[in-house]
C-alpha cells in the first residue's frame, strides 16, 4: 500500500521540464529581474530591471573586459545563452555577471513551475547557485 501513495504521490507532483524555464524571474540578489526566451533551439536570458536600473537606468556594461563593450547598456543585456536542453535542464551554457565583467559557465534548471536554479561556475566545484523565483 505505501508503494501505491508514494506512486500517486510523485504522479501527483510532475518533473516541471526544461521549457518551464521560459519566463520572468527575480534573481536572489540586487532585485533583478531576468527574462528567459527561446533562441533557436536553446534558450537565452537577458536583464530587464535591478535595484540599481530602477534608480539608473542608463546603467552601462563597464566592467566588461573588451572596452569596445563598456558602452553598452544593462537593461536589456543577454546574460544567458548557449544552452542546449538536457532532461529537465538546459546545460553547457553560459551567464554573464555583470557586477565583474565575468562569463562562467551555467545550468540552469526548472525545480518546479515557480522556481529556477541557476548554477554558475568558474570550473566544477567553483560554482555558485541561485533560486530564482517566477513573477506573474
Amino acid at each position: 500500500m505505501s508503494l501505491l501513495l508514494l506512486g500517486a504521490l510523485l504522479a501527483a507532483a510532475p518533473d516541471p521540464g526544461a521549457e518551464a524555464a521560459i519566463g520572468r524571474w527575480k534573481t536572489e540578489t540586487r532585485g533583478g529581474i531576468v527574462e528567459i526566451q527561446r533562441c533557436g533551439a536553446s534558450i537565452c536570458g537577458r536583464i530587464v530591471t535591478s535595484e540599481l536600473l530602477r534608480t539608473q537606468p542608463d546603467l552601462k556594461d563597464s566592467k566588461n573586459p573588451d572596452p569596445a563593450q563598456r558602452n553598452r547598456p544593462l537593461k536589456g543585456l543577454l546574460i544567458l545563452s548557449g544552452f542546449t536542453a538536457s532532461g529537465n535542464a538546459w546545460t553547457g551554457g553560459s551567464i554573464y555577471k555583470a557586477d565583474d565583467g565575468k562569463t562562467y559557465k551555467a545550468t540552469v534548471t526548472p525545480l518546479t513551475a515557480d522556481t529556477l536554479k541557476v548554477r554558475g561556475c568558474v570550473f566544477v566545484p567553483l560554482c555558485k547557485t541561485q533560486t530564482w523565483t517566477r513573477i506573474r
